[in-house]
């Protein structure tokens, strides 16, 4: 068993993942903001590869990732950073990037080292089904990955039923086809989210986009069993010099 398994065997309601990208306020703050979600209360640890044209980034995260890659953030980069990590992380950790980057580097090799580290898990938003089906899923599985596909409002039941099959870990509920951060209406996404439950999916559900604070947290956990927030988090980082203690704060405003 995973530790993704492991988490949702042990807690499945109020499961909070927290993004952040990596190389994100300071080159070598990677590992530092890392422990200090896990010390202050996080569940999951999804880490963001800065890309320089990402498809689903609103402005904030686009920002932090060009932030990141002007300070060298790189594959090779945060490898090397995150080889140490189970010293100093217990939380289940997800790579959050594009496939460009990564098949750069060598989507085996990205794998192998992936794996090395300590990692749980990928999330590749622009690898379609059918390439994982045919060709990367089995590399995937092959160095003990999970893969975590995404969901949206406009994706019909049959769609949702297959991506469920093909995902393991937990699978992401996007809020709705905007980019992170944007305002959402959160009844409408509580209609989508228990659609969502009404149709027996093998995996977790974690709602995504537009989770922002304690209210938006509580009424996404209502009807999934956790939700990830990314935006006002990087935005709690801006112009911070002690991380530990704006990560503690953010936290607080989530979950208390």
């Amino acid at each position: 068993m995973g530790r993704l398994q492991e988490l949702f065997a042990r807690k499945n309601k109020r499961v909070l993942n927290v993004y952040c990208t990596a190389g994100y306020p300071q080159l070598d703050s990677t590992l530092e903001v890392m422990k200090s979600l896990e010390e202050s209360g996080a569940d999951i640890i999804e880490l963001g590869m800065p890309y320089s044209d990402p498809l689903a980034d609103g402005e904030v995260i686009q920002q932090s990732s060009g932030k990141a890659l002007e300070n060298g953030m790189t594959i090779a980069v945060l490898f090397n950073q995150l080889k140490d990590m189970r010293k100093q992380v217990s939380l289940p950790v997800i790579l959050m990037g594009y496939m460009n980057p990564v098949l750069q580097y060598g989507f085996e090799k990205f794998c192998v080292d992936a794996q090395a580290v300590g990692v749980d898990a990928l999330i590749l938003p622009d690898l379609p089904a059918f390439e994982f089906e045919q060709e990367y899923g089995v590399i995937i599985k092959r160095h003990g990955l999970d893969f975590i596909f995404l969901v949206t409002p406009e994706t019909s039941p049959e769609r949702i039923r297959k991506l469920d099959s093909l995902s393991s870990g937990f699978l992401y509920a996007v809020s709705s086809s905007s980019t992170t951060g944007a305002a959402k209406d959160m009844g409408d996404v509580s209609v989508f989210l228990q659609q969502l439950a009404g149709y027996g999916l093998s995996n977790p559900v974690l709602v995504g986009f537009g989770i922002k604070d304690k209210e938006s947290f509580d009424r996404a956990a209502a009807h999934a069993n956790g939700a990830i927030i990314g935006t006002a988090f990087i935005r709690a980082l801006h112009g911070q010099t002690n991380l530990r203690e704006a990560t503690c704060s953010f936290l607080q405003t989530v979950i208390g």
